[in-house]
Order: structure tokens, then sequence, then C-alpha cells
């Protein structure tokens, strides 16, 4: 009876983990998600990525070789938010207090910033959308969104560690950012 139990408890376990492998497989597929390379993959894990993957989920894998983060050092930045909120930014978008952007008084709209915020180590990626900020000091205001995941709302103002995203020279993008 012993052995009987240890093999029916057994098979509960299997069945159990075959579910939870196919149901994170269906959401993946889904959902979506991004498979980042490694250089430091060896053949045996390349080839169970290219066996056990969906082909809808192996469209959104993201070669991140292709973009390169040019230091742009620190910068003093604001956040700004409920009074601009649903009016026009400087590149005619309708503002989003929640969406990831920023304005910077030179850099081109659609220039892509990864924002640090050094006291916690926390980072968001910003889409520059507006001119701005117009406070003497201040050289980035930050949408309230990306505040908000920077950690920064309550403070308000804070010197953060900015990086440049730009696609490498002779590369083609392979992933579109809105």
């Amino acid at each position: 009876m012993f052995e009987v139990s240890n093999n029916v408890k057994l098979n509960e376990v299997l069945l159990k983990s075959v579910i939870i492998v196919l149901f994170t497989l269906v959401i993946g597929g889904l959902v979506g998600f991004t498979v980042i390379n490694n250089s430091k993959n060896i053949d045996n894990e390349q080839v169970l990525v290219d066996e056990f993957i969906p082909k809808a989920v192996k469209e959104n894998i993201v070669n991140t070789s292709t973009v390169k983060y040019i230091n742009r050092g620190t910068m003093k930045a604001s956040w700004y938010g409920p009074k601009f909120h649903g009016k026009l930014t400087a590149n005619g978008e309708i503002y989003d207090q929640m969406a990831l952007t920023a304005a910077h008084k030179s850099l081109s709209f659609g220039t892509l910033l990864k924002v640090t915020n050094p006291r916690n180590g926390r980072s968001v990626i910003v889409r520059i959308n507006d001119r701005g900020p117009y406070i003497e000091g201040r050289d980035l205001d930050l949408s309230k969104g990306a505040a908000i995941e920077l950690g920064m709302l309550r403070k308000g103002v804070g010197r953060l560690k900015i990086e440049e995203i730009a696609l490498r020279e002779n590369t083609t993008p392979t992933a579109i950012v809105n």
C-alpha cells in the first residue's frame, strides 16, 4: 500500500508540473515576452529555445546588441503632470501624465533616455516629447508616471543618471518603440 501511495503522489506532482509548464507557454504565447540574446548561451540551450518557444513569441526576441547606451552624465530632474494632463506637448501629442515621457530643452523629439535614480537604483526608459523644464537649474522634466517608477514622486526633484539609447551603426531596428 505504501508503494501505491507514493506512486499516486509522484503522478500528482508530475501532472502539476506539466500543467504549470503548459500554462506558462500558453500565457507567454498570448501575452508575449522578450528573450534577451546572451553570447554565453551554449548550443544546447539555443536548441531548447528554438524547439520550445512558439513562433509568435520568437518574433518578439530582441537582439540587444543593436542598441548602445551613451552616457550623458547626470541631470537635475523634476516631474510635471496634473496641470498639463490632456494638453498639447511641444511635438503635438496630447500629454499623458502617466506615460513614460519627458521634456528637455534641446534633445530631439523621440530621443530615448534610460533614467536611473542613484538613491534607489530604479530605472525607466522615457521618450522626449516636450520642451522644458522652464525652472532655472533643471535639465529634465519627467512625466508623473516616470517619477513614480523612479520613486521620486514625493521628493519632486533629484539628480539622476542619464543614458541615451541609440541604434548602433549599420543596424536595422528589430523592435519598434512607441
